[in-house]
């Protein structure tokens, strides 16, 4: 029986699922790895850590899941999540951890370049909003910064391109991936002359853009002997994390968006054109030859109520977030929508869609004497889908959108999920698949292995699980308090800045 393996290189673990060829789940594991903060606004991770906790998991889960059960894998198809940045020396050994999406030192540079007139030639070619999030903020930075690190750099990678170089050998990156790096030219699908001359590089020291259903060649032969598997094994380049989870997601029709929360989260939909904003807070990244993803991505996603669980939650068992994370659910769901007028902005790692702000920080307001932890949990929950609403309304300025189709761990509780049809006032589907990410592997590996005839088939054949119907009476609720929420974040732009200029 033949099998397709994905491999999704996610924010804090790598998660590896295995397909029948009919995009039935046959086997999934996963493997976290930590996030270093040794400064506020640096995010990293140890990239050798990341690419032997893959080799792990996906070993384990090969020797006891698919070859011991006579599987055949024919395609390994990877994801990742955006933004992330590797200086790599001549000799491809790292130099430094890897900087994550959710870094934000480069604010200065981004300022800058925001205020400057190559700031809108930038953004229309590359599609990817000016913030500290952008590879092209990232490399700016460490040449102003890092001297040493950038004379040294040999090639600037993202994660993914790393990872997929170790194992056979090739340096590229895919579409998908390279339009998020604020480099690429969108429509030419070429680094951008520009955006490499503001940064200080030349397009060769960056890996070459290729098509999502590139094969960057075979395994080198000490992982397929390691791993168990035949020359033969088909390996796609894939795409981005925020790409697969809406092809996944089955959103392809005009009035149809979908809400991925993870650690991270984002609002998308897909056309075949460009989404242009004049305010410049859309993203436009590529998909394939035809179709684009456009939205607006948040900061303040799964991580937000996480650092909250880690924080003023009850650990019943030692380092059990998931369990701690449940049981401070269950005790919001007992409190009134609105958290009696308790609001919070879930700014912690700054922000990017709609306000991209990245000095902008968390702040719990109107609390009073009769407060107590469950209407601080359910203020939480409650402000990061605020956010994730402010987003749909910037997109709702382009499209039309009638339905949201929800995916990642954090949207799908059935808490969350009714919570987001009330808020946004829409139906709200969820996908039958575990992990949306993943499904969008598994159809871009069986359009190029022939079970679907293009992209577009595949997508329509995603099913999605009966939904949430919107309460009319909580909507105009939270209507009112995502109004606060609003003009609260408005207010305090000037004061988050003041504050991260002390």
């Amino acid at each position: 029986m033949d099998c397709i393996i994905s491999i999704e290189l996610g924010t804090n673990a790598v998660r590896v699922y295995a397909f029948d060829l009919k995009g039935k789940t046959i086997a999934f594991s996963k493997g976290s790895y930590p996030t270093f903060h040794p400064y506020p606004d640096y995010s990293e991770q140890d990239p050798e850590q990341i690419f032997i906790t893959m080799l792990y998991v996906l070993k384990n889960l090969l020797n006891e899941k698919i070859h011991a059960k006579k599987y055949k894998v024919v395609s390994i198809c990877f994801s990742a999540s955006m933004h992330s940045l590797l200086a790599i020396d001549k000799h491809g050994a790292p130099l430094g951890n890897v900087i994550t999406w959710a870094d934000s030192r480069g604010q200065k540079e981004a300022k800058i370049l925001r205020e400057s007139d190559a700031a809108s030639e930038i953004y229309s070619l590359t599609g990817t909003p000016i913030h500290p999030m952008s590879p092209l903020i990232k490399i700016t930075w460490l040449k102003n910064h890092e001297q040493e690190i950038f004379k040294q750099t040999h090639k600037f990678m993202s994660l993914k391109s790393y990872i997929i170089q170790q194992l056979t050998g090739d340096c590229v990156i895919d579409h998908s991936l390279s339009s998020a790096t604020g480099l690429l030219d969108i429509y030419k699908k070429k680094w951008d002359k520009t955006a490499l001359k503001y940064a200080g590089i030349r397009a060769d020291q960056l890996p070459e853009p290729v098509p999502i259903m590139y094969s960057p060649g075979k395994l080198l032969a000490q992982y397929r002997v390691s791993l168990g598997l035949p020359a033969a094994t088909k390996i796609l380049v894939g795409s981005s994390d925020g790409c697969f989870a809406t092809l996944g997601a089955g959103v392809w029709d005009d009035d149809k968006a979908t809400i991925t929360i993870e650690d991270s989260a984002a609002v998308r939909v897909v056309g075949t054109n460009v989404l242009v904003d004049k305010k410049q807070r859309l993203f436009n990244y590529v998909l394939d030859d035809k179709h684009y993803v456009s939205g607006g991505p948040s900061n303040s996603g799964g991580i937000v109520f996480e650092w909250f669980a880690k924080q003023f939650g009850d650990f019943k068992n030692a380092y059990d977030v998931e369990t701690c994370m449940e049981d401070l659910i269950t005790e919001a769901s007992s409190v009134e929508p609105g958290s009696d007028r308790l609001l919070f902005l879930p700014y912690l790692l700054g922000e990017r869609a709609p306000i991209w702000n990245a000095s902008a920080r968390g702040v719990f307001f109107g609390m009073h004497i009769n407060h107590e932890r469950k209407h601080f949990a359910r203020a939480a929950i409650e402000g990061i889908l605020y956010q994730m609403y402010s987003i749909e309304k910037m997109l709702q300025e382009h499209r039309n959108i009638k339905k949201i189709s929800v995916n990642g761990s954090f949207a799908s509780l059935p808490f969350c999920t009714q919570l987001i049809a009330d808020i946004f006032n829409l139906p709200v589907s969820t996908s039958t698949n575990a992990s949306s990410v993943s499904m969008g592997a598994y159809l871009l590996s069986a359009t190029e292995l022939g079970v679907f005839k293009n992209i577009d088939e595949a997508a329509k054949s995603v099913q999605l699980a009966e939904g949430c119907k919107p309460n009319k009476h909580n909507h105009l609720i939270y209507s009112k308090y995502h109004q606060v929420f609003e003009n609260l974040t408005a207010k305090l732009a000037s004061d988050f800045e003041a504050l991260a200029d002390l």
